[in-house]
């Protein structure tokens, strides 16, 4: 199968029944040895320093890993994806833009996806053949989902890798789901954690600090329970089709349906306060103030761009919030 990079959650379905195999470029940016050698790859091209360190990372391993094919989403996620998607062109790759539409309307995403499956040479048939192909693979990730937050025998680190790697399978569906199955079956069988560890949701795009910022809030009595975005990607939500799939899921729409979801797990899982990733120079960072004003928890903004690790001020400020939930009354 030929490979083809994403630059974020695209419809894989319609990818894979047209013959490409899906690698997600931020998943290969952020798991690399050395990751600001890729960032320094893109500011030897002439990106801006205060450009988005996801963008320029992409960058960097589409022209170090020899990526010569990309589906860029030009709608529904950032908005420097455009430029990206020129700069790509300019160098050589082809670049196919896809566009989410505007509002989580089934019509309009049916039109989307036709549009796309005949671009690319397949027909949206074959596609929802292989969205139930995909299915039991998507049960698991929910069953992992579920360990983590009602079971507690999933850490925060692990919930997030195996949700966030669901946008790709890790170029492989049938190997991720045997792997999947196996964490699963060991899972079950470990120590819950303390019922008394504080339980903190994460919300916003996968942060730049990776396992360590899990590994941190664990070590100070609390367990991130709830990963947002990443379980958007995994697209765990029973569906009858792809379009509906790709409606209800969240985050390329108004930040109005990402709070209607948030909320619900909040209630659910029983969250105690909230840790708001933000990407340095994005825009989705305003939205802050929206989620600030609307969701009744304590909530710690953290931003990060291209340093991938957590510096004492963060750990700090990490620290002081964990000791602030523990104080309160109700804890």
């Amino acid at each position: 199968m030929k490979k083809i990079g994403i630059t974020t959650n695209v419809p894989i379905e319609v990818l894979l029944a047209a013959g490409f195999q899906p690698v997600d470029l931020n998943n290969i940016f952020i798991s690399d040895p050395d990751p600001e050698r890729l960032i320094k790859i893109a500011e030897k091209s002439g990106f801006p320093i205060n450009c988005c360190g996801w963008i320029k990372g992409i960058y960097g391993v589409c022209m170090e890993y020899n990526i010569d094919t990309v589906m860029c989403v030009t709608n529904g996620d950032c908005s420097n994806t455009v430029m990206l998607m020129e700069v790509l062109r300019h160098k050589g790759l082809k670049a196919i833009p896809f566009a989410y539409p505007e509002q989580p309307d089934k019509s309009a995403m049916q039109k989307t996806l036709q549009k796309l499956a005949a671009e690319l040479g397949t027909t949206l048939e074959e596609a929802e053949d292989v969205r139930k192909q995909l299915e039991p693979t998507r049960v698991l990730a929910d069953r992992l989902d579920s360990l983590a937050w009602q079971d507690n025998k999933v850490s925060g680190f692990e919930n997030h890798l195996w949700l966030v790697s669901a946008s790709d399978f890790n170029g492989n569906y049938n190997e991720y789901r045997k792997q999947l199955q196996a964490v699963i079956d060991n899972a079950k069988k470990r120590r819950p954690y303390a019922e008394e560890t504080l339980r903190l949701a994460y919300i916003g795009v996968p942060s730049v600090y990776g396992k360590e910022l899990y590994r941190f809030t664990e070590n100070n009595g609390a367990r991130i329970v709830y990963n947002e975005i990443q379980r958007q990607f995994a697209m765990t939500q029973p569906v009858n089709s792809l379009a509906e799939q790709y409606t209800v899921y969240t985050y390329p729409y108004s930040i109005k349906n990402r709070i209607d979801d948030i909320q619900r797990e909040l209630e659910k899982r029983k969250i105690d306060g909230i840790i708001h990733y933000v990407q340095a120079f994005c825009y989705r960072g305003i939205g802050g103030i929206i989620f600030k004003d609307v969701l009744k928890l304590p909530i710690l903004t953290l931003e990060g761009n291209d340093i991938f690790c957590l510096d004492q001020h963060i750990r700090t400020r990490i620290e002081a919030f964990i000791d602030i939930l523990k104080r309160k009354p109700d804890m």
